[in-house]
């Protein structure tokens, strides 16, 4: 039975190993765009349900001005079998006071801060490690590119599994649930990272 039993892990090891390989994580392009606006605009109308709101989704419209042009922002996507079906961003804006508390803006002052942000999953791809993965690399980039002293997001608690994942990977600075009149109702997070600080890396 024991000698089954190891039988029947290793093929479910290298079956979810398969299944991970499946899915490839890399920095966007300027055709990936159309997809990964597609994934940001199902997300914010499914799962925020907030639809489109100009002055809070511009970049979504135009993730390449947003993401892609700027030297100390990123913007990753997951790709399987041709389909974008995640996304993941860093941006070099903290939080704006109103509508953030402004000790929280405080704390995280745009320019030598990193905002983690549209990290999205597609439903039927979720639980597959892909947020995971995206935040581990967008952290490799805050700290590659340099300059950078912090690590911020804040996410919506009424989004199914959000808030339990930021809680697993990163520090609460504010539940705004907790707060008088309970403020937006959002979460403000910082992700511990080593090696920030560093000056900006010089191009080969």
């Amino acid at each position: 039975m024991a000698v089954v039993a190891g039988v029947e892990a290793g093929v479910r090891e290298r079956a979810e190993g398969a299944e991970r390989d499946a899915y490839v994580v890399r920095t966007a392009s300027e055709a990936d765009v159309p997809g990964a606006r597609a994934v940001m605009l199902d997300t914010v109308y499914r799962d925020l349900r907030s639809g489109y709101v100009p002055r809070w989704h511009a970049d979504i419209i135009d993730p390449a001005a947003a993401y892609l042009e700027p030297e100390r922002c990123t913007l990753l996507v997951v790709e399987r079998d041709g389909e974008i079906v995640a996304t993941g961003a860093v941006r070099d804006r903290g939080p704006a006071a109103p509508p953030n508390p402004q000790w929280v803006a405080d704390r995280f002052p745009s320019g030598s801060t990193a905002q983690l942000c549209r990290i999205y999953v597609r439903p039927e791809h979720r639980r597959h490690g892909l947020a995971r993965r995206l935040v581990r690399e967008l952290c490799d980039f805050v700290v590659r590119v340099g300059g950078y002293e912090r690590v911020y997001l804040h996410t919506d608690p009424s989004v199914p599994g959000a808030e339990a994942f930021w809680r697993a990977t990163a520090e609460e600075v504010c539940d705004e649930r907790a707060l008088p009149g309970g403020g937006q109702g959002i979460v403000h997070f910082e992700v511990p990272v080593v090696g920030l600080g560093r000056p900006a890396v010089a191009p080969a």
